[in-house]
């Protein structure tokens, strides 16, 4: 059960992380699994803006880079009248080394109400499939929700 206002997601990935994190930290690794026509700066404070459904913008600010460990970063989407605007959450992202390869953990923090937060778990899920296939030497596809 999520803690209000949180949403967290798990994966086991089968790569090391290093390789994971670079799907992180690298434009063209990132929209292989999430978003078109994105614009990154990956270090602390630089701004991020990526289409990530259809017509959809998220933007933020990285605030923690530490590779190959965690990631931190704000969200929130673009357009007028989205109840989280940008910049007003907080994406955690957790690498562990296993024996399997890399445990993946997202948390989202700062989420308005239980619908935000349903449908963030629900979104998070499908680009954590995504990432553990294409980091794992996989294709995940054209994404469905584009």
């Amino acid at each position: 059960m999520n803690a209000a206002g949180v949403v967290t997601v798990e994966r086991l990935i089968a790569a090391r992380p290093e390789t994971v994190f670079s799907f992180f930290t690298d434009r063209d690794k990132w929209l292989s699994w999430m978003g078109k026509d994105g614009e990154f700066s990956f270090q602390p404070g630089g701004a991020y803006r990526t289409t990530v459904r259809a017509e959809d913008v998220v933007e933020g600010r990285f605030i923690e880079v530490d590779p190959p460990k965690r990631l931190v970063f704000t969200w929130g989407w673009a357009e007028d009248g989205m109840p989280l605007p940008p910049g007003s959450t907080t994406v955690e992202i957790t690498l562990e080394p296993v024996a399997e390869g890399t445990r993946l953990r997202l948390v989202h923090r700062g989420l308005p109400s239980p619908e935000a937060c349903a449908a963030h778990e629900e979104g998070w899920a499908h680009y954590m499939d995504r990432l553990a296939t294409v980091a794992s030497g996989g294709d995940p596809g054209p994404d469905p929700w584009m």
